[in-house]
Parts: C-alpha cells; structure tokens; sequence
C-alpha cells in the first residue's frame, strides 16, 4: 500500500496528513505552535518552530499509522498565506519572525501609499490593506535593523516558500501563494517591478513562481525518508480546500472556517473585477491559470477559543455547539469580531470589537451564541456580495474546518445564507486539496477521487421575515463598530 502526505501549515499548528490508495484519510498528526500577540495585536510565528514541527509532524504521522517511510510516494504543501518572512540566502536564517496574516502592523505603510490604492488593486485584484504579506514584508525591511542593507542576499516570501527552500534548498512558490502577496500582477501573471518598488520589497528576492502542481523538487524530510520524495503540489490553505471541495468549475463555492475564514466562487479563466472583495487566483493547474472572488475575514473560529480562554464562557469547545440552543429566542444581542479591525467587505482595520443589543436578560448562553452567530453573519456578508458582483447565484456552500462539527452553526449558516451547506466528513480539506493535487499531477491518482469525498447537507428551515429581521440587526451592529 501507498500513501501520499498532505503537509497543512496552519495558523496554530502544522498538520501532517496520509491519504491512501483510494483518496481516504488514513492518518493525522498535528503539532502546535507558539502565538506571539502583543498589546497592540501584532501577530508573529517563529518560523525555525513552524520547520521543526512540520518534521515533527510528519515523522508523527507515520508513527501513528505505523507505515515505513518507503511506502510514501509523494507530499504537497497547503500553508497559511499572506504571512510573510524574510531570510538571509547566505545563512538560510531568519532576519525577524514570521509576520502573521491577522497582524494590522503595516497599516501606517498602506496610509501612506493610498495614492496609489487603484493602481495597486487594478494590478494584484486585492484592496490595498495590511491584511496582505506586502505591507508586512515592507514593515521588517523599514525597521529591522541591517536587514535593508542586505537586499542582494534576502529572501522575501510566504510560509510555502519557506518551507520548500528548507526542504529542497529551491525559492519558489506557486500562483495561489504569489497572487496574495499584493505584489504580483494577476494579468500578466508576473511580479510587478513598480509595486515593488512603491512597497520598497526587492524584485530580485522574491520567489520563482510555479504552477500550484508543478513538481517543487524533491526532499528526505530531514532524513525521515530513506530517499528524497517528490513534493509535486503547493497551494494556499483556502486555494487547497477549494480543490478538495472539487470547486473545479465556475459558480462552486466553499467556506473555510478556521482561526479566520475564506469565502470563495470559482469564477473561471478570467478575473472579475471587485471594489469590495478580491479578484485572485485559484490555482496555475495543468498549465492554465483560474481565477476566484474571495472574501477574507479575521476572526471567525478563533472567536470560539476567545470565549474559551480569555473569556471564561466556555469551559470546552463542545458548550459552543449546546448554548446557543438553549438562548431566549427574542434576545437581540449581537457580537462584532473586530479583534484587530474587519477584513472583507468592510476593509476598517480600525474597527474594534464590541456587544450591542444587551438587556438586562442577555446571560451566558445569550453571549455565546451572539458570538457563534456572529461567523455566520460574517460568511453571509461575503456570499451575498459575491452573488451581486459575479452575476452567479451560489445554490450551495461547502463548507470546511474544525467550527463545521458545530451542528448549531451550520443551520444558522444554512438559514442566514439561505443556501445548502454541504459538510465533508474530513475536515482537513486544505491539506487533503493538497495532497489529491500532488497525487493528481504524479498519476497516483485521477480527478474521480474528488467525487468520494462524503458529505452531510444542512438545508435552510427559516423564513425570509425572520432572515431579513435577523441579518438587518446585523448590519445595524457593524454599523455601530466601523470607524470609517
């Protein structure tokens, strides 16, 4: 028997995932990783941690399994995008930690470029924003001592290209990865020299972009694997779970619900254009490019940890999926995630988080699910945007991640969204997309393994009063949380 490995490198940890001959998950190991949140909500990871515990991983998995190393043909890699690193091609080492997707710290940068706002997202198909590695990268090479100085032996790059230069010694990265750093042209499918330039990242230390199934090189894991495999996939975690969802063709649509969460509609071999959301890529597959709108929001699943271990209202994750059932229907309390500001569509990193509509009332169950409720407010918001850009209406969601086990929150996204919600039976959808496209582009397997993938189908029982009283108070809450 074989088997190939989906590698996940995800916000809180990396996943190690081993799917068999016929495409079933036969195996997971997980390792967490350190969060480094300061006062001001800046994000970072350190990157030499991340590399250690994908070996880590992966030498877990087969463990787990009990499997020899041999048995192993091939690996891809889904990672965290829009988080981003700079290292010393010389030493191979970090010059500063991992900045992370949520981290707001390049707002002051993009302040500064608002002039150029359109060229940019008429370029990239992305708003200009902090959200995106861009901004991150220009922070470290602004205020890192020594490190600007060093433009002719640096490394500028997302967390895939991080781990394929450790694992193969290569600098590359694929379309997925390259089409979030809002540097790349999504047209002429190049990086930009005067994007670059205005962000003041170096043309010359930024990756060789790569179809997302192209062979990456090959690599023994540190020695874990008797002979170097072939890593033959690379995709952003969202852009992964796309594919393993079989969003193959315009008009499917899929929701990742992790620490934040990616909405995305195939939208085919040509971008459309979004003042609201962003025109990116899905994939390079096959040696053709297809494009998805994208909706990214911050916090969604970490909202439930929130809950958990900073607020005390929850003792474990299953009570998120039992209190919201026991709420006062009549309750109007609302939550806003505004943690570290809102992404799409509202695009206010000043945004801050806040309650409204308390009563004298309101009690625990009534907070938690206000809070539940609040991620599929959040999807909704995206879905329905979509729908009003593209000109396609989305009959279904598939839906993704650890928060889909919440039964509660999937009806609630089912009637709020007024779709069918369509839930795999394995949620680790972006390592799996990954590691089904490795197999796909090395013949392990074929395109018919996407169709086995089982699923369970939450349908919407609201009707449309309650619907619209609902998400119209929702409104009214973001309204109260915006500050622009």
């Amino acid at each position: 028997m074989k088997y190939l490995l989906g590698i996940d490198q995800s916000t809180q940890g990396t996943k190690a995932l081993l799917f068999d001959e016929q495409g079933r998950l036969a195996a997971r190991a997980d390792r967490p990783h350190r969060q480094f949140v300061d006062d001001r909500g800046w994000v970072e990871h350190d990157p030499e941690e991340i590399f250690s515990c994908t070996l880590g991983a992966v030498r877990d998995v087969l463990e787990t399994l009990g499997i020899a190393p041999s048995q192993v043909a091939a690996a891809g890699i889904s990672n965290q995008r829009e988080t981003a690193m700079i290292w010393s091609r010389r030493t191979g080492k970090p010059v500063y930690n991992a900045v992370v997707w949520q981290c707001p710290r390049g707002e002051a940068i993009c302040r500064r470029l608002e002039g150029d706002a359109q060229r940019i997202q008429e370029r990239t198909g992305l708003r200009l924003s902090p959200y995106f590695s861009a901004a991150k990268l220009a922070w470290i090479l602004e205020n890192v001592p020594g490190v600007r100085e060093q433009k002719d032996e640096l490394c500028c790059g997302t967390m895939d290209s991080w781990l394929l230069y450790k694992l193969t010694g290569s600098f590359k990265t694929d379309y997925s990865n390259a089409a979030r750093t809002q540097l790349f042209d999504i047209h002429r499918l190049r990086w930009d020299p005067e994007l670059c330039a205005l962000f003041g990242v170096p043309l010359a230390s930024l990756a060789e972009v790569c179809g997302s199934d192209s062979l990456f090189g090959t690599s023994d894991f540190g020695g874990i694997f008797p002979s170097p495999i072939p890593i033959h996939a690379v995709l952003g975690d969202s852009n992964g779970a796309l594919f393993g969802q079989g969003c193959l063709t315009p008009g499917k649509a899929k929701a990742t619900y992790g620490t934040g969460s990616s909405v995305m509609l195939h939208v085919g071999s040509a971008p459309v254009r979004s003042p609201d959301l962003s025109s990116s890529i899905a994939w390079g597959r096959g040696g053709r490019v297809e494009y998805v709108l994208e909706g990214n929001i911050n916090y969604t699943g970490s909202v439930i940890g929130w809950l958990k271990n900073e607020v005390g209202l929850l003792s474990s994750n299953q009570e998120a999926h039992v209190l919201p059932l026991e709420a006062n229907p009549a309750d109007k309390t609302y939550f806003v995630p505004a943690f570290t500001g809102l992404g799409a569509p509202y695009w206010d990193s000043g945004a801050t988080g806040m309650f409204t509509g308390i009563s004298r009332n309101t009690g625990r169950a009534e907070l938690v699910r206000a809070c539940v409720d609040s991620i599929a407010y959040q999807i909704t918001d995206i879905l329905l945007l979509m729908q009003r850009r593209s000109g396609v209406g989305v009959a279904e969601l598939k839906a993704d991640g650890g928060p889909t086990e919440n039964r509660y929150l999937m009806q609630r996204q089912s009637d709020l969204g007024n779709v069918d919600v369509l839930v795999p039976e394995t949620q680790e959808l972006s390592g799996m997309g990954a590691a089904y496209a490795a197999g796909i582009a090395c013949g392990f397997y074929d395109e018919s393994v996407l169709a086995g993938v089982r699923r369970t189908i939450f349908r919407p029982a609201m009707d449309e009063k309650t619907r619209a009283s609902l998400y119209g108070g929702w409104q009214s809450a973001v309204r109260r949380a915006l500050t622009k």
